[in-house]
């Protein structure tokens, strides 16, 4: 198996979890919060595909899905289009309002941009060095992992969360 198949099947992952997390939720579920600090389900779903989308575009050499595609104008957020989350403040997370279907849509379309990037990679390309700036310099194959991991973590945290708000009244 090459590692491109590897990094595929991890990517793939990230839309089943959002997915689950977000299955049968109303609008109301997806803004709910367990205390005023904590990220919403609306929240997690938006920020994982933006981090995705954000993060893998430049690498593939290609626009965003969100601004390319028409997303940015689909969720009309009060943001600007280049946001996607990092240092969002409580009143920022309560402005991200969308329904269940087009959160699941925008990451399954940064989802589909990210395969068909890593479709064109070989294990060699996983070595080129993207961020100098870092000791060690940073490979794309290092880059690819922490946007991975990253987006499991906040699917994860969907997932946590979609229980908790299930089990709270």
């Amino acid at each position: 198996m090459q590692a491109r198949h590897v990094l595929a099947d991890g990517f793939g992952r990230i839309e089943e979890l959002v997915a689950e997390a977000l299955d049968g939720a109303d609008d109301a579920l997806l803004v709910r919060r367990p205390d005023p600090e904590a990220n919403t389900l609306a929240w997690l779903a938006w920020h994982t595909a933006r981090v995705q989308d954000a993060q893998v575009a430049p690498l593939a050499g290609v626009e965003q899905v969100w601004t390319a595609q028409g997303w940015a104008r689909r969720f009309d957020l009060p943001f600007d289009d280049d946001a996607h989350g990092y240092g969002h403040t409580p009143d920022d997370v309560a402005r991200v309002v969308a329904p269940a279907p087009l959160l699941l849509d925008y990451l399954r379309a940064a989802t589909a941009q990210t395969l068909a990037y890593l479709e064109r990679l070989t294990d060699d390309d996983l070595d080129a060095v993207v961020d100098p700036g870092w000791d060690p310099p940073v490979t794309l194959g290092v880059r690819l992992v922490s946007v991975l991991a990253d987006d499991l973590e906040h699917a994860g945290q969907a997932a946590y969360l979609r229980d908790l708000l299930d089990r709270t009244p």
